[in-house]
């Protein structure tokens, strides 16, 4: 296999599970509300810098982790009271689509003023930029393995939770309808609660993941990760898991081959060019079920 064409497969898929654990987060609020909390690149900024801020201040580097992801979980339940439950409100209404970008926008604000708007270095917490694995004579970085694996873990546990525990049956049934599901006795406002928080949770583990690999973050950071995570959790399909990997990995691989072979201003592009086209041809998605409306 060539070297070079090997090495852009190995840098799409480590790419590519970043996308996947963004889609992922995406994921998680759609099935119980189909609402997306386009905020979630604001959460992963914060997460980061909030971790940095509190390890600064002495707390040790674990514990400024907790403390960052529990102020990322209140900041969820916030997003889904104040800004997607009074928009669902409205019926049809993409109000949600509105407010939580404009939370997003207000976070950035706020962390340029509380932090500066100057990118700042992040801490190594499990490999650095120089911890290295070969394959088949490419050098591979471990912090993007470490996201792959996180991601892969992460809709392990998903499937089995939803396939095999009662709670993960109960989302299921909030997902497929909400008022039967009142009507049946099941606690659907705290089953969606819970998935912003969870939902909120995996964008600030993201946060932290991927800011190791680049080694700084600053207030601008996530947002392109989440337009791109969108992106790849519509290709595979709006509400699958397995569709949020899949789909982050064929636009990780795409977005690197097109970067490598014709010109890396056209990564992004041909990113969006696949959803145009997978919106016109699939639009549920690779693995998405179509939806049926009720009359």
């Amino acid at each position: 296999m060539d070297d070079f064409f090997f090495s852009l497969v190995l840098a799409g898929i480590s790419v590519g599970a970043v996308y996947a654990l963004v889609a992922l987060g995406l994921n998680l609020t759609f099935w119980t509300t189909r609402a997306l909390n386009f905020g979630q690149g604001s959460l992963m900024m914060l997460c980061a810098m909030l971790t940095v801020y509190l390890a600064a201040q002495g707390l040790a580097l674990p514990l400024a982790v907790l403390g960052a992801l529990a102020i990322i979980a209140a900041l969820g339940m916030f997003i889904e009271r104040y800004t997607v439950r009074p928009a669902l409100k409205g019926g049809g209404s993409m109000g949600w689509v509105v407010s939580t970008l404009g939370f997003g926008i207000f976070l950035q604000g706020v962390a340029a003023k509380w932090f500066g708007s100057q990118a700042v270095a992040f801490p190594d917490i499990l490999f650095s930029a120089q911890d290295y694995v070969s394959v088949f004579g490419q050098y591979v970085s471990l912090q993007y393995l470490l996201v792959l694996a996180v991601a892969v873990a992460l809709i392990l546990l998903l499937e089995l939770f939803v396939r095999k525990t009662v709670w993960g049956q109960a989302v299921h049934a909030v997902s497929l309808d909400p008022e039967l599901a009142t009507v049946q006795g099941m606690p659907v406002r705290w089953i969606i609660l819970g998935s912003f928080v969870a939902s909120s949770l995996l964008a600030g583990v993201a946060g932290i993941l991927i800011a190791q690999i680049g080694g700084t973050v600053d207030p601008a950071f996530g947002f392109d990760l989440v337009l791109l995570g969108f992106v790849a959790a519509v290709f595979g399909g709006m509400g699958s898991s397995v569709g949020a990997l899949v789909g982050g990995l064929v636009v990780g691989l795409i977005s690197k081959l097109v970067g490598g072979y014709v010109s890396t201003a056209a990564e992004h592009a041909i990113a969006f060019a696949l959803l145009m086209a997978m919106l016109a041809l699939r639009p549920q998605g690779l693995f998405g079920r179509p939806e049926v409306s009720k009359a």
